[in-house]
């Protein structure tokens, strides 16, 4: 069970040995601050100043520019929310978010594509997972057809299967230009978003929470929203607080067709996940821009930013080992594991999942494409958390957990943290903190 977050004694600013002075006098520099320019705390800040014109609002990101983790390194995806539990976030704000984000994108003049998807069956032991799927989807409300294999050859001549699903609300586009987009408008309406603002030290006392920056910047608000992604465990225990769980990272490394190939391709087709896994499997990706992108796999990475197999920090390394979360996942799905590794070292053995999949593809084919890195929120007994985790504590809000499809979700999501947070300023009690009632 996920336990509630809990504050420590460490919210006077007292964080590893660094002492940070909170006024409780009324001096802000705003009403919130936001740590993290991801579409999430993006689309954060867009809902406060939608819901709450006047709401002096700050975006802290520690890079140049918005979106370039997460967001800017996905597939572009516009999930259906065909794969999560009903009555889950994920479902709910899936669903919801799918829809939201395709009419922004229209109203917005931004690429984007409705371009449906197959969900396909390789196996006859992948038939009852593939039956459930329709019966999830229809709970989810949505619209599923399933075929057999000459209707799998009229969306997609290359493929092969024995069964799919065609799922018509996925889509593609560019959630990179979306973040973009959300943070021109938040600053229209009065936001603030400061890049090369890394958060090194949280504080809080009394009416006030106050961060200092890398650069030595001190800011001060009335709360505070986590939204750090990779790093958001790190920031909630910046805080004091006790997250009750781990960032794991995971990289996922993908390929795309060669340019000549790319006709095989074309939309979108997803093999049969294991539902015992967050993961959506090796998959073949046409995105906004044409390319053909296939994968990713999923592999432990050595560095919460570890987007090369080659890049180490030891700190960060150290932490992910040394989490009994870790070591519990290891034991459990070892097997799992083991093919992930074996794909990510050797591509003749990546082009075998393709061709579950994609028969004519050969080694040949494949190009190396950009990486990305998951967040994958991990419990102490080795639960992988499978929905987005929201929680709180006195004048925060922390989303622990926002990996795919959060960038679909975003809008909703945006919407339910702003209405958080507005509670916080509202003057509600502060009493026990709250967890989402459906974190795990």
């Amino acid at each position: 069970m996920w336990q509630p977050i809990v504050s420590s004694t460490r919210h006077h600013g007292d964080v590893g040995g660094e002492a940070l002075k909170v006024r409780g006098d009324g001096g802000y520099d705003s009403d919130v601050l936001i740590v993290g320019g991801g579409i999430v705390g993006l689309s954060t800040a867009y809902a406060i100043t939608r819901a709450a014109p006047g709401t002096r609002v700050v975006v802290l990101e520690k890079e140049h520019a918005p979106a370039l983790h997460q967001t800017g390194r996905n597939s572009g995806v516009i999930h259906s929310g065909i794969y999560y539990r009903p009555g889950s976030y994920k479902a709910r704000f899936a669903v919801r978010g799918a829809a939201e984000m395709v009419r922004f994108c229209a109203e917005q003049g931004l690429p984007h594509e409705v371009t449906g998807k197959l969900i396909v069956a390789t196996d006859r032991s992948e038939l009852p997972r593939l039956h459930a799927l329709v019966q999830r989807g229809r709970e989810n409300g949505i619209p599923v057809r399933e075929l057999g294999p000459a209707q799998i050859a009229e969306y997609e001549p290359a493929v092969r299967g024995i069964a799919a699903i065609h799922v018509g609300t996925t889509g593609v586009c560019d959630f990179g230009a979306v973040a973009r987009r959300l943070a021109r408008l938040a600053e229209e309406a009065g936001a603030s978003v400061r890049y090369g603002a890394e958060v090194r030290v949280v504080g809080r006392r009394g009416s006030a929470v106050a961060v200092r920056t890398a650069r030595g910047e001190v800011l001060r608000a009335r709360a505070l929203v986590n939204c750090a992604g990779l790093y958001s465990d790190r920031v909630a225990r910046l805080a004091g607080d006790d997250p009750g769980m781990r960032i794991v990272p995971f990289r996922g490394e993908y390929f795309e067709l060669r340019p000549e190939r790319k006709d095989l391709v074309r939309g979108l087709v997803y093999p049969v996940p294991d539902p015992a896994f967050p993961f959506l499997g090796v998959h073949l990706t046409r995105g906004i821009d044409g390319r053909v992108h296939l994968g990713p796999n999923a592999v432990p990475a050595t560095a919460r930013e570890g987007y090369s197999r080659w890049t180490v920090r030891p700190g960060e390394l150290a932490g992910t080992v040394g989490y009994p979360g870790t070591w519990r996942i290891a034991r459990r799905h070892w097997r799992y594991g083991a093919g992930e590794i074996r794909r990510s070292l050797s591509r003749h053995a990546f082009a075998e999942a393709v061709r579950r999949l994609l028969p004519g593809i050969t080694v040949e084919d494949l190009i190396p494409a950009a990486p990305g890195v998951r967040a994958q929120a991990v419990l102490r007994d080795g639960t992988l958390v499978d929905d987005f985790l929201f929680a709180e504590s006195p004048r925060m809000v922390h989303i622990l957990n926002a990996p795919s499809p959060a960038a679909t979700a975003s809008l909703p999501i945006g919407r339910e943290v702003a209405r958080r947070v507005l509670a916080h300023l509202g003057g509600e009690p502060e009493g026990r903190a709250q967890s989402s009632p459906s974190g795990v």
